[in-house]
């Protein structure tokens, strides 16, 4: 079978691979659609393309380990171990949608040609089959005649739904509010759907202009570029009370949408 993966120093390859075995407690699924997390799949390559000091700044945990395995085992040893860590081949892709072809022992409520949709890092990634946990696969719903009530190539989006419905519920927030949305990515986009069915108003800020326009249409009262621009949005829609939540879905290690999220956000009574 075919399979999208990366190694640690940031190469992408399409391989031919084994298909995976069948296991206790899991299933295998033919994938039909998987998703392309353009956020947080390129954060990862270009995350792993830099170079190893600067990721020893960021993971002293790492590095730790590595110190340690040197004390044990050698610095030989020790580099041997850096060096097949990052030339081994990792799975890309958590999202994505298929048909059961085998079930594994302890399995219960699926059975071979339901349609699934499946999470998980590792497990529903770019691959022509994969084994998915129980767990972390969902039957989709049929209709009388047996087809599926929902499309398989939306049900790929299952994964990224369930994460912006629990950054919204996280919000908790109530009918008639107003709230910021920073980052208009995938995540962002359908948090906004998910507000304003919630009944809140919707300002949303983002550099790319195509996606400000993309969650205009998808129900955000404004949406703008951060920064001054995006401020005066808050201040005009609010009556300069500011925005009663803020929720931040922006792919960026900058502090930035944190520093202008207290900036927006409305003070609390008293």
């Amino acid at each position: 079978m075919r399979q999208v993966v990366q190694n640690l120093k940031g190469e992408v390859r399409l391989l031919e691979l084994p298909i995976p075995a069948i296991r206790e407690g899991g299933v295998l699924v033919r994938t039909v659609h998987s998703l392309v997390s353009a956020g947080t799949e390129r954060m990862n390559v270009e995350r792993s393309r830099r170079s190893l000091l600067a990721r020893a700044r960021e993971r002293p945990d790492l590095v730790r380990q590595v110190i340690a395995r040197m004390k044990r085992d050698g610095i030989t040893a020790a580099l041997r171990g850096v060096q097949d860590k990052l030339e081994s081949w990792i799975p890309m892709g958590y999202s994505s949608a298929g048909i059961v072809e085998a079930l594994g022992r302890g399995v219960t409520g699926l059975q071979v040609g339901d349609a699934v949709a499946c999470a998980g890092a590792g497990y529903a990634s770019h691959a022509e089959v994969t084994w998915v946990p129980r767990n972390l696969c969902a039957r989709i719903p049929t209709g009388p005649d047996g087809a599926t009530l929902v499309p398989l190539e939306d049900a790929a989006w299952s994964t990224l739904g369930a994460i912006a419905l629990q950054g919204v519920r996280q919000l908790e927030p109530r009918l008639g509010e107003c709230v910021a949305v920073i980052g208009l990515g995938l995540l962002g986009l359908l948090s906004v759907q998910l507000l304003r069915a919630n009944g809140c108003e919707v300002l949303a800020a983002d550099p790319d202009p195509d996606r400000c326009r993309l969650a205009e249409q998808f129900g955000a009262r404004e949406a703008t570029a951060p920064g001054a621009a995006f401020a005066a949005a808050v201040e005009r829609r609010t009556g300069g009370r500011g925005a009663d939540g803020v929720l931040i879905t922006a792919a960026t290690e900058s502090r930035d949408p944190i520093v202008h999220a207290g900036r927006w956000l409305a003070s609390a009574p008293g």
